[in-house]
C-alpha cells in the first residue's frame, strides 16, 4: 500500500455505515463502490463463496428494510427499482468480501473500512460514557428538586404584591335595605 493518500476517506466510509437489525453494516452497492467493482460482480463473488458468509457476516434486507434504507439514504435511490433486496455486510463480511474479490484495491480499501468501523465503535463507547455521566448528574439533581421548587414558589410569592387588606370605614354606617 502506498503512503501517498487514501483511496477512500474514512469519513466517507463512516457515513455509509448503517444500523440495521442492531448491526452496523454497509450495503452491497456502497461496498462495491468502495472496492471499485460493480454490485453485480461483488454479489457474484459472494455467491460463489457462500460458505464464507454466515448470517453474522452478511444478510439480505427485507422489503421493508430496503424501503427504509432507500428513503433515508439519498445515494441509494437507485435500489428503489431493483428487483432483488440488497445484501448488508457487517465489518467481518466486508473484510471477507475483499478477500473473495481478490483485487489489490479491495485489499487496500478493506483496511480503511476496518478503521472506519473501529472509529465508529470508539465514538459509540464515548457516547455511552457521556450518557452515564448525565444520568449520574440527573440523579444528583433529582435530590434537590423539592428544594428548588420551594425556592421558585417563594420567589413567585415575593413577586406578587399582596392586595392591601380591606379597611373598615371610620364613622357611622347605616344598613341599606
Amino acid at each position: 500500500m502506498t503512503k501517498s493518500r487514501a483511496i477512500v476517506r474514512i469519513g466517507t466510509i463512516q457515513q455509509r455505515i448503517l444500523l440495521i437489525r442492531g448491526e452496523k453494516v454497509i450495503i452491497d452497492a456502497d461496498l462495491a463502490e468502495f472496492y471499485g467493482v460493480t454490485t453485480k460482480a461483488l454479489n457474484q463473488a459472494v455467491s460463489r463463496n457462500r460458505s464464507r458468509f454466515p448470517e453474522d457476516f452478511m444478510f439480505r434486507l427485507t422489503k421493508e428494510e430496503k424501503i427504509e434504507v432507500v428513503t433515508n439514504c439519498d445515494h441509494l435511490e437507485k435500489l428503489k427499482f431493483s428487483r432483488v433486496n440488497p445484501h448488508a455486510f457487517t465489518e467481518h463480511g466486508a473484510i471477507m468480501a475483499a478477500s473473495v474479490l481478490n483485487s489489490s484495491r479491495a485489499v487496500e480499501v478493506s483496511v480503511f473500512i476496518v478503521r472506519a468501523f473501529v472509529k465508529l465503535r470508539t465514538a459509540i463507547a464515548e457516547h455511552k460514557e457521556l450518557t452515564r455521566r448525565i444520568a449520574r448528574l440527573e440523579r444528583h439533581l433529582a435530590d434537590h428538586d423539592e428544594q428548588i421548587l420551594a425556592m421558585v414558589q417563594a420567589i413567585k410569592e415575593l413577586m406578587d404584591p399582596a392586595l392591601p387588606p380591606k379597611s373598615r370605614r371610620i364613622g357611622f354606617q347605616t344598613e341599606r335595605a
